[in-house]
């Protein structure tokens, strides 16, 4: 993969909850290519920093350079095109007009914001090739992000809140690393974890989990693995490519908590995620 900088001039602030998984995959990638950024730390329940914006979720990133600002909203829409733009250099707002906001019915009837071509990078076939070697790994890599999205992500909550104690550990955690006052932490740490686990019960039947949702998480760990395979050290091949940094960015928020102690435990993930770690720990000197 060719080194790749952002001009020295465009300044980047992303709003998050460090515990988001959806937060945690842009930084991941936003660390592996070693660029500077600020962060916000939203506060969740007023969401007072984000108030600029109509789109109400995070991560957010503002993309500044002199007078002029671009908001890129949604995870790999961020990552997609800030990943364009650094490989073909073309202007960062013709990029993010590759990705038009659609509103769309979900499966439970609520108004959703969705994307096109949010895994697809904008290239010609120059570029595609210098990036990727050829057309399979391309598509590999558009497969395991949107994976990572549409299942991976969906493992983390039951799986968190799996018990009483899980859930107020996780809580523990969330307030801890968030932005919340004194009263709304107290609040927050126990209406929410007890809130979140039973949440976490309905999460699991709708996306059809089995009973021990360690399972699915040990399940889709180990998939990932075979994925990747015992012959490269990632599924970029010797380096981390966006599936790689997408899934590492999902699985980093259970970090210090008992369903990460368990999947490090009980599949074979370990190596990958400790050699991703290094790589994206690493970044900054290899650049």
């Amino acid at each position: 993969m060719p080194k790749l900088s952002l001009s020295s001039r465009l300044q980047l602030t992303l709003y998050q909850y460090k515990t988001c998984p959806f937060c945690s995959k842009v930084r991941a990638f936003l660390d592996f290519h070693a660029l500077p950024y600020q962060v916000v730390e939203v506060n969740p329940v007023l969401r007072a920093e984000i108030k600029f914006s109509s789109y109400r979720k995070v991560p957010i990133l503002v993309a500044q350079e002199g007078d002029s600002s671009q908001q890129l909203n949604d995870s790999s829409v961020i990552i997609s095109a800030l990943q364009t733009h650094l490989v073909s250099r073309q202007p960062l707002d013709e990029v993010i007009s590759y990705y038009p906001a659609m509103k769309a019915l979900n499966d439970q009837g609520k108004e959703v914001t969705e994307f096109c071509n949010k895994y697809w990078l904008m290239l010609d076939e120059q570029e595609a090739r210098r990036m990727y070697g050829g057309k399979e790994a391309r598509t590999e890599e558009m497969k395991w992000r949107q994976w990572a999205d549409d299942w991976l992500v969906h493992l983390i909550s039951p799986n968190v809140y799996r018990t009483p104690a899980e859930a107020l550990a996780s809580f523990d955690y969330i307030v801890r690393e968030g932005k919340f006052g004194a009263v709304e932490g107290a609040m927050a740490k126990y209406v929410g974890a007890a809130a979140m686990y039973l949440i976490s019960k309905r999460l699991k039947t709708r996306h059809h989990l089995q009973d021990n949702v360690r399972e699915d998480l040990y399940e889709a760990a180990n998939k990932w693995v075979a994925a990747v395979g015992q012959d490269r050290p990632f599924m970029g091949g010797q380096k981390p490519n966006l599936a790689d940094l997408a899934v590492y960015g999902v699985l980093r928020v259970m970090e210090g908590l008992e369903a990460f102690d368990d999947m490090m435990l009980h599949t074979h993930i370990r190596p990958w995620y400790l050699r991703v770690e290094k790589a994206i720990a690493e970044a900054p000197a290899a650049h």
